[in-house]
């Protein structure tokens, strides 16, 4: 057990001393001026004294005040503890039983008329879930996470509308390119959806991963991973991408192997402007499993007052009757 506010005890211990103090001190004067009264009305007291009855009744009484004086102890002592906050540790784990989500965006230039769009759309998705840990990764021709997978869902909006904003280009060096011009070309999708699928945390938990990827598959450049070999890994840690495909419709081709891609991992392409692309998205995410995950353990202090404040009520109570029996 441990005090919060430890210095209430000092504070009890002193109303205890000063109280037992002005008891000794208001006794002693008390006895004096008896003493010499009852020398004088009474001859003879010893032989009184001497009785059985009156040994036994002073015997009594002496009980009963020794009683008053320990019963007053104690509840100024508990009213002290209580005072002083008793706190007792307590070992908690989280244990959180959501899927995990990493929004994966492409940023490159091809992608600068609808990324707003599709940040929108993750807002959205943001709505509808609960519990579920988020992260955000942007790409063009190398990646960078904005922020790891995390249940925090003010920081996650603010980081999102953050990016939004950067898309005005108020600044010399906008927050969407800071990091992801350093590999050769632009656009690298699949090393995009690479990094996006190595951001999962506890890769030895059995857990529902899922990518929600926006891009529309126009690679410039030569790519580390291809689009096709960057699913395959996906597939092969159990992540399912969804893709966003803002083009949908337009270049067969090309959205063709995005679709192909998505749904290697289990997963499907939506195009962008879809009227049920969001409902769609949330229904195939939540149906998968959840299972739990441990949190780091945590030790959270309580109050734990109430065998104290047993204790105070009990003493309270039993030292007023005491004191009303022995009529003081």
């Amino acid at each position: 057990m441990a005090l919060e506010n430890w210095w209430m005890l000092l504070v009890a211990a002193g109303v205890i001393l000063v109280a037992l103090a002005v008891g000794i001190v208001l006794g002693l004067r008390g006895h004096a001026r008896t003493g010499a009264s009852e020398r004088a009305r009474v001859a003879r007291a010893e032989r009184l004294r001497a009785l059985p009855t009156f040994r036994q009744a002073l015997r009594r009484r002496v009980l009963a005040l020794s009683g008053i004086l320990l019963l007053g102890v104690i509840a100024a002592a508990s009213a002290g503890v209580v005072a002083a906050r008793p706190m007792s540790p307590q070992t908690i784990q989280p244990v959180n039983t959501s899927r995990d989500i990493m929004l994966c965006l492409d940023v490159s230039g091809s992608m600068s008329e609808v990324d707003v769009e599709v940040l929108s759309v993750f807002e959205e998705l943001l709505e509808d879930f609960k519990g579920e840990r988020i992260g955000l990764t942007i790409f063009n021709s190398s990646p960078v996470q904005i922020f790891p997978l995390t249940d925090d869902y003010e920081f996650i909006r603010g980081h999102l509308q953050s990016m939004t904003s950067s898309f005005d280009y108020l600044e010399e060096v906008p927050e969407h390119w800071v990091g992801t011009l350093n590999g050769n070309g632009a656009s690298l999708i699949g090393d995009g959806l690479a990094a996006c699928a190595l951001a999962f945390d506890h890769p030895d938990d059995e857990r529902s991963r899922s990518i929600i990827f926006a891009t529309d598959n126009e690679v410039n450049g030569a790519s580390i991973v291809t689009l096709e070999e960057a699913a395959a890994y996906a597939k092969s840690v159990g992540v399912r991408v969804f893709a966003l495909n803002p083009v949908q419709g337009k270049d067969a081709e090309i959205s063709a192997q995005l679709a192909e891609a998505a749904e290697v991992t289990g997963g499907t392409a939506y195009g962008l402007r879809d009227t049920t692309t969001v409902g769609d998205i949330v229904a195939e995410v939540q149906a998968q499993e959840a299972t739990a995950l441990k949190g780091q353990a945590q030790v959270v202090w309580t109050d734990t007052p109430n065998l104290w404040i047993v204790v105070l009520m009990i003493s309270a109570l039993s030292f007023i009757v005491v004191l009303w029996r022995v009529r003081l």
